[in-house]
């Protein structure tokens, strides 16, 4: 498999007022009063006759403290110089694929392709990012395509560890529609179809919402569908591939990836090689849906795979720790759901609340489609 190879190469009281006044119309008779409470007059004549109007102010000497400055939230990820969209599309970056490689077998149920794109160091993107790619051509109304988003599958050093270079894990898109005819997704259609030399009109990087976390002895629990599992290959050639002067990784990474067949496994021999080189840090699980079943005869989908690990899961969700990150088929989060939210209520917690604390705590990551 083409991924082997490239593992190898790398306050104020209240709202009514302490203010009072009073004002009264004086005739000169009553000077003494006003002289009594030391107020200004002030004169007018009406009908010749002198009259004088003392305003009767009270001035409160009223101490304000200043309301606490909002606390600035600190991010939890590695969000620090962060750049987002130094390329756009009315000014994209012009890249050459430098590989294209198909990295499912031949029986497999449509087609993945891992793909590498030059970027000289001019897109500094980071692990959990996306980049935009523009196809060549005009769309049915003769306009030039619209920008497609991709997850990166590199690390930030890029699989030659020069940080010259950008990957793609991208799935062709074919299908028939209702009419019968046989549709091609364009973006996906024209990666896929590249050749190496070819370039490519990139856009970006986008993205914070898939940062790693920055505390190295984390928890990581990746769930991934397809393709989804783009970012997470990003992430594990960081922590398991690489050598960082300020990143080691110490903690758990602990992946499940769902796929049709046994020949639409993903970078299996890459993640059979991190499980070997670090046995304590790296678990992987599969969940190959027309192949396997559970202990009931159910199909193998993420969620069954997931709920066989249901308590120890749990477990590590209620510890500050632990990052869940989700890439791939929307459906699967219900899924995910399902399982929980019996293993909460068990403890006396409803997990919609609790999945909504995770989120606010950046502890529940989700980019699905």
């Amino acid at each position: 498999m083409a991924s082997a190879a490239l593992t190898a190469a790398l306050s104020l009281p209240s709202s009514s007022s302490s203010k009072s006044s009073s004002s009264a119309s004086i005739y000169p008779d009553s000077l003494d009063r006003i002289t009594s409470f030391h107020k200004a007059c002030w004169y007018s004549k009406r009908r010749g006759v002198v009259r004088k109007h003392a305003s009767v102010a009270v001035r409160a000497q009223v101490t304000t403290e200043a309301a606490p400055a909002k606390p600035v939230k600190v991010s939890k990820k590695q969000d620090e110089g962060v750049v987002t969209n130094k390329y756009k599309p009315k000014d994209p970056y012009i890249s050459t694929c430098l590989l294209n490689t198909k990295i499912t077998g031949d029986d497999a149920p449509g087609e993945t392709w891992h793909m590498l794109f030059t970027t000289d160091g001019e897109i500094p993107y980071r692990e959990g990012q996306s980049i935009g790619v523009i196809p060549d051509g005009v769309d049915k109304n003769g306009k030039p395509h619209k920008l497609r988003l991709y997850s990166i599958a590199s690390s930030a050093l890029g699989d030659f560890g020069d940080s010259k270079t950008v990957s793609l894990c991208v799935k062709r898109l074919v299908y028939t529609n209702d009419q019968g005819e046989i549709v091609k997704g364009v973006c996906s259609n024209f990666l896929c179809d590249l050749k190496p030399g070819a370039e490519v009109k990139v856009t970006g990087p986008v993205g914070k919402e898939m940062l790693m976390p920055k505390d190295p002895n984390a928890t990581l629990i990746m769930l991934a569908t397809g393709t989804g599992i783009a970012p997470f290959r990003s992430f594990l050639w960081k922590m398991f591939f690489e050598k960082h002067q300020d990143y080691k990784f110490n903690g758990l990474a602990w992946l499940f990836l769902g796929v049709p067949t046994s020949s639409s496994l993903l970078y299996k021999d890459e993640f059979a090689k991190m499980e070997e080189k670090a046995p304590e840090n790296f678990r992987v699980d599969y969940a190959v849906s027309r192949e396997q079943t559970n202990e009931k005869g159910e199909k193998m989908y993420i969620q069954t795979r997931m709920a066989q690990y249901a308590n120890e899961l749990w477990e590590l969700l209620k510890k500050d720790n632990t990052y869940v990150y989700m890439c791939g088929l929307k459906g699967m989060e219900k899924g995910i759901d399902d399982i929980m939210l019996d293993l909460a209520a068990k403890d006396g917690i409803d997990w919609i609340t609790y999945k909504k604390e995770l989120k606010k705590a950046e502890q529940w990551n989700v980019e699905v489609y």
